[in-house]
């Protein structure tokens, strides 16, 4: 069963698509079995509405924030926004605002439909 479907927003894919190709299989397995168990190990809310995915890959942490589109009942959407390799122990402010400001505009353009 999964709890949510996670679909890629533009930037997380440019992202993604910087990743080697263990990177990519990790990552996106770690994205698959968050669906599955909703571990917070692999999808942690950060603040707000704003959450993260997270693998630990090569001594990397590669990060993938999100949202949460609940608007179908049916179906529940999580958008990965953009991803980055983290660097300090804190997921700092501007990657955070950047996936507000990106799920601002998705719900604006998603109003406008």
């Amino acid at each position: 069963m999964k709890y949510f479907e996670i679909r890629f927003l533009e930037e997380a894919e440019r992202f993604i698509a910087t990743l080697d190709a263990k990177a990519v299989r990790k990552v996106l397995y770690n994205m698959d079995l968050a669906e599955q168990t909703n571990d917070p190990k692999l999808f942690k809310k950060l603040q707000n509405e704003i959450w993260e995915f997270r693998t630990r890959h090569a001594g990397l942490q590669i990060r993938l924030l999100a949202f949460w589109d609940k608007t179908e009942p049916r179906h529940t959407l999580v958008f990965a926004t953009h991803g980055f390799i983290k660097k300090v122990s804190k997921v700092p402010a501007n990657e955070i605002s950047k996936a507000e400001t990106i799920r601002k505009r998705y719900f604006e353009l998603k109003q406008k439909k």
